[in-house]
């Protein structure tokens, strides 16, 4: 059977790759072009976006997934930029002492730019009572009222005291001011001969003879009598002055209260608010409870020679404001782009700072705030990994999402060597949050996190590829228009934008689909500038693009001019001519991340009788993959079902891949794998000059596989560098033609004749081109044609199963 004369697989040299020709648009190069701001292939994200952005209720914070590079960042920079939150209106949020509780300070919000002000009338409420209420306590008016207390109370005193002297100097005693310590205090002294004399001297008189015993012990009596009633004077002294003190405070209140009163009754008709008015009135209260604090203090500190100290100075911090979030200059939603979404930069701190005594201490005026109350009656944005990794950060913006509400405070991951008790009181927090992911976090998230689905309820998901018709193509073109504007990019001509529209094609690997790796065509779009400006242009080619592809190929290909120069000098064999049993070129693919090839392997079958089935020589060396083993194992149900209805499948048949030894990963190579073993069992050469690639099912049918236009350039460097023969080529797929998008220098080898490409749909088909045989059906009898691969294989099982029959009769004997 000649297969060169059997064209009907050969694959059509118009479907070999996909040219974009713009000779008949309505522009010339980019600079006849309009910049596109339109977003492009994303329809289905938009969607998710514009209704997240626009539903306000609870939970309907975005998820955005997709590869990195298709645009999430800019589309939703782009749809934030000037947005405006439906029926949300700004706030400013505001701390001020709790002087029932200091530990809690209290939260206040207020309409737009009234923060600020709120802040201003409290520094003036404090400037105008330390202004006023000294004037009012040295006023005549406050002197006169004090006098008459200070006056009524001595009046009372001093006739309490006259009173009692008079009492005394009846009974010829007299009080006497005895000095005790640095303290003095009244005693009683009998009076004998016109002297005060202690009573402790009086036992010395008695002994002379000058006092009688009876008379000493009436002095006793009346001394012990004497001293309860000054101590009851002393008591109703001591009433006295406390009610004195008491008046005093009264006068002081009643002379103040109207000055605390008038201002802040003003404040509160100002700004109509209840937590206000809750605030002013503890403020009233605590101001006429420390009317000393606003009277001006003239003591000053002790200074030490050489030495200046900061003057102590009371800053009333306690009636003081902190405003935490000001929207006085606020027109659209905040937008908050965080970076770094860290526990401190996301929730905000509480500042502390150490005092004199070495302690850290804080206060209310060292709250600070984080982006999630910045962005308040907005929209935050973060990447959910940053979110994920930093400690702490995801269950506290999940708690506030939930309840919408924050509560600053300083993250302590050692709690225990926590030194603030400050606990402020939560503020609401309206805030929709935009996290950007990949797909496996937010399935993470979903299945591993009950409150996932609760907070985020839209996922807008981002697709790598678009359509590929002429509307796109002209968004495209209107979109490379921009980049050149944004990127002072010289402009492009139409082959250069037909070149990088081709580009965009090859990164799907789908002729009717364009690549939305926007980064990617940026990195070619500056590239291609740079050397259409070393090639001294004033207008970028498809030259210059093709230039900047193969230049970034060069600068990654190291790996693959390595794996090229093995198989030349032969270190790694591959075989481009000639035919050999059980054996077929296989195709891989590199992945080194930013650059992948295609290069060919050696695949070889044994086969043997036995009872083994298929030994997969990777899998027992741990060097294959799972998918890779699936693969093996669905060839193996392939001959079951095509050879082994009428007898046991007695072969023992080992696969390898020759000279791997990184690992193989993927099923692309089970239709190479069957060639080999069929070739093997049925002792039929293949060709070598034809590599294969491709998937099997248990049908016997070729299914697609991934990175055929890599696979196919692959071989046909090796050929070219070995030296192309006109008969060698590649088998690929019937279902990847739609993929194929290959390099021009392929195209036109294949063109000339010098290569080949075939498209199979099933195992039959591919045999016949491997072999020059035909591949036979099952006929009526159930044989299938003679002196086909089939039969021949078929026969050769039969063989193996009556061989091992006879063999275990003749053990059996034995």
């Amino acid at each position: 059977m000649n297969i060169e004369k059997n064209n009907y697989s050969k694959v059509p040299i118009e479907q070999l790759r996909w040219n974009c020709c713009l000779a008949e648009a309505d522009f010339t190069s980019t600079d006849d072009l309009e910049a596109c701001d339109e977003i492009l292939g994303q329809e289905r994200a938009l969607k998710a976006l514009e209704l997240g952005l626009d539903m306000e209720y609870l939970g309907y914070n975005i998820f955005i997934t997709g590869k990195s590079g298709t645009g999430r960042s800019s589309t939703i920079r782009m749809l934030l930029q000037d947005r405006k939150r439906k029926d949300i209106i700004f706030d400013d949020k505001c701390y001020v002492h709790n002087f029932k509780d200091p530990d809690m300070p209290k939260a206040i919000s207020l309409p737009a730019g009234k923060g600020n002000q709120f802040k201003k009338d409290m520094e003036n409420l404090v400037l105008t009572l330390r202004k006023h209420v000294p004037s009012l306590l040295e006023s005549d008016r406050y002197q006169r009222s004090k006098d008459v207390l200070t006056e009524g109370f001595k009046k009372k005193q001093q006739t309490l005291i006259k009173e009692f002297e008079d009492k005394v100097k009846a009974e010829k005693f007299t009080i006497v001011q005895v000095q005790i310590g640095p303290y003095t205090r009244p005693d009683i002294f009998p009076v004998i001969d016109d002297k005060p004399i202690n009573l402790e001297n009086l036992e010395a008189l008695v002994v002379e003879g000058k006092l009688s015993k009876d008379e000493l012990d009436k002095i006793k009596i009346k001394h012990q009598e004497f001293t309860k009633e000054i101590t009851l004077i002393s008591k109703k002294i001591n009433i006295l002055q406390k009610d004195l003190n008491q008046k005093l405070i009264e006068l002081d209140i009643k002379m103040i209260t109207p000055l605390v009163e008038e201002e802040t009754v003003e404040i509160k008709k100002k700004y109509n608010n209840r937590t206000i008015d809750s605030y002013l009135n503890e403020v009233k209260k605590t101001v006429l409870e420390n009317i000393s604090r606003f009277q001006d203090k003239e003591e000053q500190p002790a200074t030490i020679p050489g030495l200046k100290l900061p003057q102590i100075v009371d800053t009333f911090l306690d009636f003081s404001v902190n405003v935490i979030v000001d929207n006085s200059d606020t027109k659209t939603s905040p937008v908050i782009i965080e970076t770094n979404p860290s526990y401190k930069n996301l929730f905000g701190m509480i500042e502390r700072r150490m005092d004199r005594t070495g302690y850290l201490v804080t206060d209310f005026t060292k709250i600070k705030v984080g982006s999630l109350l910045k962005a308040n009656g907005g929209f935050l944005v973060v990447n959910a990994l940053d979110v994920l990794i930093e400690p702490g950060v995801w269950p506290a913006l999940k708690r506030t999402l939930l309840n919408q509400k924050i509560e600053p405070e300083t993250y302590d991951p050692f709690p225990l060597f926590s030194t603030s008790a400050l606990k402020p009181e939560p503020v609401e927090c309206n805030v929709k949050v935009i996290m950007i992911g990949d797909p496996f976090l937010y399935q993470l998230l979903y299945f591993r996190d009950q409150d996932f689905e609760k907070i985020f309820k839209i996922k807008a998901d981002f697709d790598s590829v678009t359509e590929n018709n002429n509307h796109s193509i002209y968004q495209y073109s209107c979109f490379i228009k921009r980049l050149c504007e944004r990127e002072n990019l010289l402009p492009f001509a139409q082959s250069g934008i037909e070149g990088v529209i081709e580009y965009a094609v090859r990164l799907t690997e789908r002729k009717n689909k364009l690549s939305t790796h926007f980064n990617k065509l940026v990195d070619l779009l500056r590239e291609s500038d740079y050397w259409a400006k070393q090639d001294q242009q004033k207008i970028i080619e498809k030259k210059h693009v093709t230039t900047a592809i193969k230049e970034k190929i060069e600068r990654l290909n190291l790996i693959e001019n390595k794996i090229q120069e093995m198989i030349e000098e032969g270190t790694l064999m591959i075989d481009t001519e000639g035919s050999a049993v059980g054996q077929v070129n296989g195709l891989s693919v590199y992945d080194m991340g930013e650059y992948s090839f295609g290069k060919p392997t050696r695949i070889t079958a044994k086969t043997s009788i036995g009872r083994a089935g298929i030994i997969n020589i990777e899998r027992e060396a741990d060097l294959s993959g799972k998918t890779h083993n699936k693969g093996v194992l669905i060839l193996s149900g392939y001959l079951r079902s095509k050879y082994a209805q009428d007898k046991p499948l007695t072969i023992s048949a080992s696969i390898c891949f020759e000279q791997s030894y990184s690992g193989v990963e993927g099923d692309s190579a089970s239709s190479t794998e069957a060639y080999a073993l069929i070739s093997s069992i049925a002792n039929i050469p293949i060709r070598q000059d034809i590599a294969v690639t491709g998937s099997i099912n248990q049908n016997g049918e070729i299914q697609p596989i991934g990175g055929v236009n890599q696979k196919i350039e692959g071989f046909f460097d090796v050929c070219r560098a070995k030296g192309l023969t006109g008969t060698q080529g590649v088998l690929i797929p019937a279902l990847n033609i739609p993929d194929l998008m290959l390099r021009e220098d392929v195209v036109e080898a294949i063109k000339n004749g010098q290569f080949h490409l075939y498209a199979v749909k099933s195992i039959d088909q591919g045999i016949e081109l491997l072999t020059g045989r035909k591949a036979g059906k099952r006929e009526k009898s159930g044989q299938f044609e003679k002196n086909t691969i089939n039969y021949l294989v078929d026969q050769k099982l039969l063989e193996f199963a009556l061989k091992i029959k006879e063999f275990g009769e003749e053990k059996r004997k034995k």
